[in-house]
């Protein structure tokens, strides 16, 4: 036993986790866990931001481009409802971050009597979203409810948790017996008969392919080798991208896949929901390998294996039959070369991109956003390994980029990372210039600049007689903004000037933002690299 306080026997546990940096922004029913990270600064850094909202999108960003857990705190009530858009995208990220928040006073929890921050049910809040949410009713309990949290979060598919604790026990002191972390859940074992039937109708496949998301990106060696034993292409829209390096002949995105979509026969998603293929014309026979039961009812399939990626990926492997198809290889090659010069039309977007891409190193991290040259990037910019594009995903969460970016930065402060963001989605949280600065996160974030919400503005004139309404943007002189914070900033308008940005900007040992000036009006809608008709776009 050793005798804490609850906000010091929170820490213990956190740092027996493997947490070592703490995202958060400090409050009065917090401070006994914000004075524990203080106690313990030598062993735990705090990162504070100037809205909660950014401490959850950068504990995100730092567990999405890790693979590995992290936490943050903010104050109750309204403090963690501002960090929910983060939450909900790390469920659809299957992103491992713990909320630590606290509570109203425990005599006053359930009585609605109006203590500071209170809510109505705060923890049936947080349950309806998140995989698990538990409170921390005493110092003697948190060892054990820190490591249940992690347990929960770990288990099978990856997803956020939260704790809460009262006010006062943050502060309270009593003898408390450390935990070390729990056991996770054991993963499912590949059912051999299903392994043995998915191999027998992948033999009798003319064209498969393999489509995969969050939930593979540990398994790329074991997919690469699937897929190169029977010459399948591996596809990834957002977040699977890199598990297959796009230099591959093998690996493709989604504007690849479409042009040999009519000849697929077969198509195995492993880890990912597979939106956006099942919603494509044409019925090819559907098999599934995911770690959640739950994946098996949400879609009708042939063969669906319950299992790891990485070890039904192996199982498969080993007994499936080798082919060497050089017909099929050379309309994968076909369409790779078709789709690569064809998206050179998704202009300027592409033009940024390519400028980008010839600059960032091979271990350099993209962060995109939702503007325009983010969704492009999702078929225009090629990813080399897992975890070096990091997207809000499904959610399409406007603002979370350069928050989620900064994250990523402070995860790995020795690899360049880019946040592309637009001008309206920047100003979501353009105030944590200032965490930057203070803390030397040197992220590079690249602002384009059309003084729109763009895509909106664009729909709204086509759906509506040529009216916009409410997504015009009146901007503020960024270059400015940026040297208020101390932020060196370059504002460019071609490609070769988004070159030379680029690569002084990543020289510079200081958070940087470089302006890029467009027009909505000249931006090249992208929307048919995403599906083969228009009706399947949306």
């Amino acid at each position: 036993m050793a005798r804490m306080t609850g906000g010091e026997a929170i820490v213990d546990g956190l740092l027996r986790h493997g947490i070592d940096t703490m995202f958060g922004l400090p409050g009065v029913q917090v401070y006994g866990l914000f004075d524990a990270f203080a106690r313990n600064a030598n062993r735990m850094r705090l990162i504070n931001a100037r809205h909660e909202q950014t401490t959850a999108y950068m504990a995100l960003g730092y567990a999405c481009s890790t693979g590995r857990p992290s936490a943050y705190s903010v104050v109750p009530g309204p403090g963690v409802m501002n960090t929910t858009a983060a939450l909900v995208t790390g469920w659809g990220l299957n992103a491992p971050v713990l909320c630590l928040t606290g509570q109203v006073p425990s005599a006053q929890i359930g009585r609605l009597r109006g203590s500071l921050h209170e809510m109505p049910d705060q923890l049936a809040t947080l349950r309806t979203m998140l995989k698990w949410a538990d409170r921390i009713e005493h110092p003697t309990d948190a060892p054990h409810k820190v490591a249940q949290a992690f347990q929960a979060m770990m288990s099978g598919r990856p997803s956020p948790v939260a704790l809460e604790m009262p006010w006062d026990q943050f502060p309270a002191v009593a003898d408390v017996t450390p935990m070390d972390p729990l056991p996770l859940t054991p993963k499912p074992i590949p059912d051999v008969e299903k392994i043995a039937a998915l191999a027998k109708l992948l033999d009798g496949a003319k064209a498969p392919m393999i489509w995969v998301g969050t939930g593979a990106i540990h398994a790329a060696a074991e997919i690469q080798a699937l897929a190169e034993k029977i010459g399948a292409p591996v596809v990834a829209f957002r977040t699977g991208k890199g598990i297959v390096d796009a230099r591959h002949p093998l690996g493709l995105t989604i504007a690849e896949a479409i042009e040999i979509w009519p000849e697929t026969d077969l198509l195995i998603g492993i880890g990912t929901r597979l939106d956006a293929p099942t919603r494509w014309p044409g019925a090819p026979k559907l098999a599934r390998i995911d770690i959640d039961p739950a994946e098996m009812r949400r879609l009708k399939v042939d063969i669906g294996i319950v299992a790891d990626s990485a070890d039904a990926a192996r199982a498969l492997t080993a007994v499936v039959t080798p082919r060497k198809d050089a017909a099929r290889a050379a309309a994968i090659a076909a369409a790779k070369a078709k789709t690569t010069g064809d998206m050179q039309r998704v202009q300027p977007q592409m033009t940024w991109l390519n400028a980008i891409r010839d600059v960032l190193p091979e271990n350099g991290i993209l962060c995109d956003e939702m503007t325009q040259t983010g969704y492009a990037s999702w078929f225009g910019f090629p990813i080399y390994s897992p975890r070096s594009l990091i997207t809000s995903g499904f959610s399409g969460t406007l603002g979370a980029g350069v928050p989620m970016a900064l994250g990523v930065k402070v995860a790995h402060p020795d690899r360049p990372v880019v946040a592309l963001t637009g001008d309206g989605g920047f100003l979501f949280g353009g105030a944590e210039l200032a965490t930057a600065m203070q803390f030397g996160i040197n992220l590079v974030t690249v602002l384009f600049n059309n003084s729109a919400y763009g895509n909106v503005m664009r729909d709204q004139k086509k759906l509506f007689d040529g009216r916009d309404s409410g997504s015009a943007l009146k901007n503020p002189d960024f270059q400015a903004y940026a040297k208020s914070f101390g932020v060196p900033a370059w504002r460019v308008t071609d490609g070769d000037g988004l070159r030379k940005a680029l690569r002084e900007a990543i020289a510079t040992n200081s958070p940087t933002l470089i302006e890029v000036m467009t027009d909505i009006g000249q931006e090249y809608a992208p929307w048919e690299f995403f599906a083969p008709t228009p009706a399947t776009r949306g």
